[in-house]
């Protein structure tokens, strides 16, 4: 007989169904890429990865994660300061904080690892967090670790709202630390931050600047550096929290980039460091190969770019209407949360496979397929999702 909890969980599960916000696995047999093998389905058009540079199967990229496990073993078997950390990680780290524009990175498991130690280690009872009212689970779940662990006071401004940013640093002007802290790509919408006048507004409060640039790093610069590049800002943010499983490399792993100081600090003190293996080796190994060739072949980004322009544009000129903005990240706004899932389910029909969001990942009324474009993505791989979209459209009468 099923415990009380299974009972509870099964009822859920199937109310979930009924609400059509259950979500199946779709299994691969083939390397993340713009086309891959689906069990069940054959070849499918990814629209939905972050591989934005398609360097997840990069030769060099999987050469050398085959040459760190070879070198080094699986991993450290425990945590970096008890058995000693490989030589691959420091490596990984400070080609990372060349990269994002500091003076040194730390390396963990994931961004939401690196989200987790950062406020709960950094903050006390006297500070406060200031976050983005559309920052990421991962910022949200580190602030509420945050606020239990270290007692520290939090509040939340309205999505990129400025003046509402600025009645918030003023009213907590009297804490020892005051953390501004946004995403510097907004993985929903698509947008970015309004980074100048947020560190403007930092310096004169005398606050520090957080960024999450998961969904910037290796797509916003010339360069791919970042959201600071793309503001022509490198080296004027104070804190950078981001990602090695999406353009580098997309895999597994994140990391913190910030002053020497702070990153010390983090390796002294944070709990994610202290009790925890650190990052496998293939994956230092096949990351520092992705910054490698960021650095050495920036018009992959340029690739990118020119892609996300022309899918949005085409799809505006059929009848579509995605969101604007200047990123690879390009939702397509459908309204109900169930449009948005029988939109993604006739696309995987057609060979493309984009996920619908709805509520409440997204506010009601404004449930999307998001589109993710890669530098990797052929016109011939773009035209074909374009004509499914065409056909999926005409079936649920959006064009």
């Amino acid at each position: 007989m099923a415990s009380a909890l299974e009972q509870r969980l099964l009822a859920e599960l199937e109310q979930f169904r009924t609400d059509r916000v259950y979500k199946r696995l779709n299994h691969l047999d083939s390397p993340q890429a713009p086309r891959v093998t689906m069990e069940g389905r054959g070849e499918v058009i990814i629209l939905s990865s972050n591989n934005y540079l398609g360097l997840s199967n990069h030769p060099a990229v999987v050469a050398a994660g085959h040459t760190a496990l070879d070198r080094f073993g699986a991993g450290t078997a425990s945590v970096r300061f008890i058995c000693g950390t490989f030589t691959i990680h420091r490596e990984l780290e400070t080609a990372l904080a060349e990269c994002v524009g500091t003076d040194a990175a730390l390396s963990f498991v994931s961004c939401w690892n690196a989200n987790e130690a950062l406020f709960a280690t950094l903050l006390g009872p006297e500070d406060v967090i200031i976050s983005d009212q559309l920052n990421h689970a991962s910022i949200i779940d580190g602030i509420r670790l945050a606020k239990v662990i270290a007692k520290c006071e939090t509040t939340v401004y309205r999505h990129a709202d400025l003046a509402d940013l600025e009645a918030k640093l003023k009213a907590h002007r009297d804490r020892r630390t005051r953390l501004v802290v946004t995403d510097g790509v907004f993985s929903m919408e698509g947008d970015i931050t309004p980074l100048p006048q947020i560190v403007e507004l930092a310096r004169r409060y005398d606050a520090t600047v957080a960024v999450d640039d998961s969904h910037a790093t290796g797509v916003l610069g010339a360069n791919g550096r970042g959201t600071a590049e793309h503001y022509d800002m490198v080296g004027e943010v104070d804190i950078i929290t981001s990602t090695l499983g999406k353009a580098l490399g997309g895999a597994a792993g994140g990391f913190i980039a910030a002053s020497a100081a702070t990153c010390d600090y983090l390796t002294q003190r944070a709990r994610p460091q202290l009790f925890s293996n650190a990052l496998p080796c293939t994956v230092a190994g096949s990351a520092r190969a992705a910054v490698r060739e960021l650095r050495t072949h920036p018009e992959m980004v340029s690739q990118l770019h020119a892609n996300a322009r022309y899918f949005r544009e085409q799809l505006v000129a059929r009848g579509f209407k995605p969101l604007a903005g200047a990123t690879p990240i390009v939702p397509v706004i459908l309204g109900e949360t169930a449009k948005a899932i029988r939109m993604s389910e006739l696309l995987l029909d057609e060979g493309v496979f984009v996920t619908g969001f709805g509520y409440p990942v997204v506010p009601q009324g404004e449930a999307r397929v998001r589109c993710q474009l890669s530098a990797a993505h052929t016109r011939e791989d773009m035209d074909r999702a374009l004509g499914a979209f065409e056909t999926a459209g005409r079936k649920l009468g959006l064009v």
